[in-house]
């Protein structure tokens, strides 16, 4: 028994026999109005992905390129699903028919190889690859972490403090790529076989995502949120916001500390982390180079409002000038963690899946939200963008979110209004998504973080359902007390 295989011989066929009887069962079952064929089998290669992803049966990516494969199968214009033609009688052109319901297109599934998240995940990498090659990473982090001290316990404070000031005000998949570039001089200081190294790398997703919470710009949802309100004539002010806001932060990045300490704590109590200048590097022109690029890159995400360039444009600078100069060579691509990016592109091929097939919406719709009291909707509106958040972009079940719950906020004025209105229901809602952290594909960090190695997949999940649920009820509880 000692060679007995859990994984292969347990968790597997019981994956397979979920995705069976998701795909084989009548639609009725489901109680979904009018769900489709293709519906139904999204929701089956869904649930494939979800516990291939928490069980770690087989690698993150490959999971995602599997993932990918059965969706161009089952719900792409290219896959096997059933159509017919007919020539529209006033403009004589041929219209395409899908019996079994709306189908994605193919290129849309296979276009989350490019995605432009993708592109700032290469950008972060080249950073990082970069900045180790010339020794910056080694002077990054002796400036940043020198205010911390060698006391392992404060610099993953230190750790937690910066990425979530960053985030508050630029992307957050943008200060995890950047943080990525001197955590290795880091890691290098301590034992491999001790817990501080995971709470270090775990420190990248958990501080940039809870940062972005601090501030209405420090990631989508705030604003989608703020901009719907605004369409209703109720304006939320940046003060306002991060008044409420940054000592939810603050609050939940100090119970993260712990949390990480607790869970995965320093091998040795008299370790310390010293990061030595490096020998073997010079500061030359390319030392220069890379610097002036790297905090030219850093300026640029973090006035993206004023230059209105995107984040995932700008992380491709870099690339290009290190390319041009050949500091970045042939060789150093193998350097670059390809299986993230193709783990990360599944996340993404889900998420379009879900959008385009109309799953999503039909599976909101289908939640019953003007039966159910004031309490309850704000409860369960939380919960639902944060599972959602889990398995699509924060910014799009924001999206998918946000303009049906005006509606049943509104609908629902007098109940809400002893809880701050439609306004604590949608804001609530947004900060949900900030939490969404249980798997390595449900943010650009968790996947950044994921890339060191150092996690395993049950290990993220442990985090981030308890940071999740804390965080949510600490933000629910701000908002309850001190409504907009």
């Amino acid at each position: 028994m000692k060679n007995f295989n859990v994984k292969l011989y347990v968790l597997a066929p019981i994956t397979l026999l979920v995705v069976l009887l998701l795909w084989f069962l009548p639609s009725t079952a489901f109680g979904i109005d009018g769900l489709t064929v293709v519906q139904q089998r999204t929701i089956a290669i869904f649930a494939y992905a979800a516990l291939m992803w928490m069980f770690e049966i087989i690698p993150a990516w490959a999971t995602s390129v599997t993932t990918i494969v059965f969706l161009l199968l089952a719900v792409s214009n290219k896959g096997f699903v059933t159509a017919e033609t007919n020539i529209d009688p006033e403009t004589g052109e041929k219209v395409v028919t899908y019996l079994q319901g709306t189908v994605v297109d193919f290129k849309a599934i296979m276009a989350s190889f490019a995605d432009p998240i993708i592109m700032l995940f290469l950008g972060g990498f080249v950073l990082a690859i970069t900045a180790s090659k010339v020794g910056l990473d080694i002077v990054l982090a002796r400036v940043m972490l020198k205010p911390f001290g060698t006391n392992p316990k404060w610099v993953l404070l230190g750790f937690l403090t910066l990425i979530s000031v960053m985030s508050m005000f630029m992307s957050n998949t943008a200060t995890a790529a950047m943080m990525l570039a001197f955590l290795a001089p880091v890691l290098r200081t301590l034992p491999a076989d001790g817990g501080g190294r995971v709470s270090l790398a775990m420190a990248i997703p958990i501080a940039a995502n809870i940062g972005g919470l601090g501030t209405p710009i420090g990631t989508p949802p705030n604003a989608i949120a703020i901009g719907q309100l605004a369409g209703m004539d109720i304006n939320i002010g940046f003060g306002a916001w991060m008044i409420r806001f940054v000592p939810v932060v603050i609050v939940m990045i100090l119970f993260a500390w712990w949390l990480l300490m607790f869970l995965f704590p320093f091998k040795a109590k008299d370790v310390k982390i010293v990061i030595e200048p490096s020998e073997h590097h010079k500061m030359d022109w390319q030392f220069w180079v890379v610097t002036i690029t790297f905090l030219a890159t850093i300026l640029l995400w973090m006035t993206g409002e004023i230059t209105h360039l995107n984040s995932n444009v700008v992380a491709l600078i870099p690339f290009a000038v290190f390319a041009l100069l050949g500091i970045f060579k042939r060789d150093d691509f193998a350097k670059i963690d390809w299986h993230v990016l193709w783990m990360v592109a599944g996340g993404f091929a889900i998420g379009t899946a879900l959008n385009k097939t109309g799953l999503a919406a039909a599976l909101v719709e289908a939640i019953p939200f003007g039966s159910w009291s004031a309490i309850a909707v704000l409860i369960i509106a939380g919960l639902l963008g944060w599972l959602l958040s889990n398995f699509i972009a924060n910014s799009s079940a924001a999206n998918l979110l946000v303009p049906i719950l005006a509606v049943v906020g509104t609908a629902m004025s007098e109940q809400l209004g002893a809880f701050g209105g439609v306004t604590t229901l949608l804001v609530c809602v947004a900060a949900s998504t900030s939490f969404a952290m249980l798997l390595p594909i449900s943010t650009p960090p968790n996947a950044i973080a994921c890339s060191t190695g150092l996690i395993k997949t049950n290990e993220m999940a442990k985090v981030g359902l308890i940071v999740g649920l804390i965080g949510i009820a600490i933000s629910y509880a701000v908002l309850l007390i001190f409504p907009f």
